[in-house]
């Protein structure tokens, strides 16, 4: 498809990039939302079709941003706005895959204009790893999601039956690009790494087993893994007897049992009842996400 003709692909973006919400964002892991918040950029549209997703109301309407696409130079003040006016540890793209290019063109803006800070790659890693490519050296923290192990169930459940073979040639590149290493600033703050998150599902259905067994023994169990329990039947999953219900504590744990069996020595793991922190509202007035306590993110070490 070719956008600058006006013509519109499976994510349904238009030629410019559409920023549904920007602000400072408490409720990523530690090391990502610091002391100061982490700036994120939430770009509207998706190459994935979740039927749990919690962003459903900008990832899945296209009509309810039309008008709110951002010239270069806006995403560009944008990205200086959370730097100089939020103060926030770095700039985190929120499913970037689909606006790279629109990205890349802000960015130089930005970086005109005394733009300094990490950027964070926060996606699906439904990605291609040509795009992925022309990222290195741009992107200094890589924030993937590693979803499924069955194509069966990412077609599914994200309308991407290829999912497992192109996620997993997209998380072995940002790998080859930053290495398994998290590297921390003064204040604790990432400025360079990798760190692969895992949604726990209900009924199994992200296949955790066969999933981190070959992050562990494909990529490396030095990986910084961020364990997650907060998935909440969103969107279509409310209607769907599979996914119509938190995951047990049980099931989180037998997860857990796995990771400490494969060896993984970096494990960030979110508490039970991690539901509650995040549900963003994007119909809510200047910030998605209720106010924040300190440890709003809700992890904790392994």
């Amino acid at each position: 498809m070719d956008r600058t003709a006006g013509q519109h692909g499976f994510c349904r973006s238009p030629r410019q990039a559409i920023v549904a919400s920007f602000c400072d964002h408490h409720g990523e892991e530690p090391v990502i939302s610091g002391s100061r918040g982490s700036g994120t950029i939430f770009f509207a549209n998706c190459n994935l079709r979740c039927v749990y997703c919690q962003n459903h109301q900008i990832s899945q309407s296209p009509d309810a941003f039309a008008g709110r696409e951002l010239t270069a130079r806006s995403l560009a003040d944008a990205m200086l706005q959370l730097q100089d006016g939020l103060r926030c540890h770095n700039v985190n793209l929120v499913s970037p895959s689909h606006c790279v290019p629109q990205i890349l063109e802000a960015l130089c803006l930005a970086v005109d204009f005394g733009f300094r800070l990490p950027l964070v790659y926060n996606t699906s890693a439904y990605d291609s790893v040509d795009v992925l490519r022309l990222l290195d050296g741009v992107v200094d923290i890589y924030l993937p999601d590693l979803k499924y192990s069955s194509a069966v169930v990412a077609a599914r459940l994200s309308a991407a039956a290829d999912y497992v073979p192109v996620a997993r040639a997209a998380i072995a590149e940002m790998y080859r690009q930053v290495g398994a290493g998290v590297f921390l600033d003064d204040e604790g703050a990432v400025r360079r790494g990798l760190i692969v998150r895992h949604l726990v599902i209900p009924g199994g259905l992200a296949g955790s087993g066969e999933s981190l067994t070959w992050l562990a023994r494909d990529v490396s169990p030095h990986v910084t893994l961020s364990l997650m329990a907060q998935y909440f039947p969103s969107h279509k999953a409310s209607h769907m007897p599979l996914l119509s219900r938190r995951i047990t504590a049980q099931e989180y744990v037998d997860v857990i049992g796995v990771v400490q069996e494969l060896g993984f020595d970096h494990v960030l793991a979110q508490q039970p009842g991690a539901a509650a922190f995040y549900r963003p509202d994007f119909e809510r007035e200047k910030h998605p996400f209720q106010p924040e306590g300190p440890d709003a993110s809700n992890r904790r070490r392994l």
